[in-house]
């Protein structure tokens, strides 16, 4: 399995030392190698959305970066979200996005979507800053929404409590989520949250 996992751009020691290191533990790596390598042999890409969707949402519970990390806002890496067993809704999006790409799902239809979320449904004026990930099916065709708050995978139409802000992968940043759309000049180098965590994951070993 370690061996199979290294092929898709995944150095699987270096994920077990910093998932150890943290306290965690190395069954956690092992379960999670065994869903991508389900996820991998899924045809439908809806499929292997759906098993990484519901493979964190089951096993991350919900807890804020001041419990979890002590710091206001922190952007945990796919590693030390297993490790530590708890994160936010950035952690819940950044590890589904990091599973995705290594069971073959192209970055260019992968976004993290910061958004306003409507508490209490689509005409709630009460709004909370949130964070999902889009899947892309098609560069014109409308998003699929991955959240932790509601499993079920959803087109972004049937998620009018949510209202994008701004949306970003490795590749770029986008103002607003809409297919299609040029990123932004500048790129990733814009969001240092995000630079900072692209390359913490990489030192862990998703290459």
């Amino acid at each position: 399995m370690l061996a199979l996992a290294t092929t898709y751009g995944l150095d699987v020691d270096r994920i077990v030392q910093t998932v150890q290191h943290l306290g965690g533990q190395k069954a956690e790596v092992v379960e999670w190698q065994t869903m991508l390598s389900d996820a991998r042999t899924r045809v439908d890409p809806m499929e292997r959305l759906r098993l990484v969707n519901e493979y964190f949402n089951r096993r991350i519970i919900f807890s804020d970066d001041m419990t979890v990390w002590g710091q206001a806002d922190y952007w945990a890496t796919p590693a030390e979200t297993m490790a530590m067993g708890r994160g936010d809704c950035e952690d819940f999006a950044i590890a589904k996005y990091f599973s995705l790409l290594n069971v073959d799902i192209p970055v260019e239809q992968l976004r993290l979507v910061y958004v306003k979320a409507r508490i209490g449904g689509g005409r709630s004026s009460v709004l909370q800053a949130h964070m999902v990930l889009a899947f892309y099916p098609a560069p014109d065709a409308e998003p699929w929404v991955l959240d932790n708050l509601i499993t079920e995978i959803r087109p972004a139409s049937r998620r009018t409590d949510l209202v994008p802000v701004f949306s970003f992968n490795s590749q770029g940043i986008w103002a607003g989520a809409n297919p299609g759309d040029q990123p932004a000049a500048g790129g990733v180098g814009r969001l240092s949250r995000w630079q900072d965590l692209l390359q913490r994951a990489r030192r862990e070993g998703f290459d």
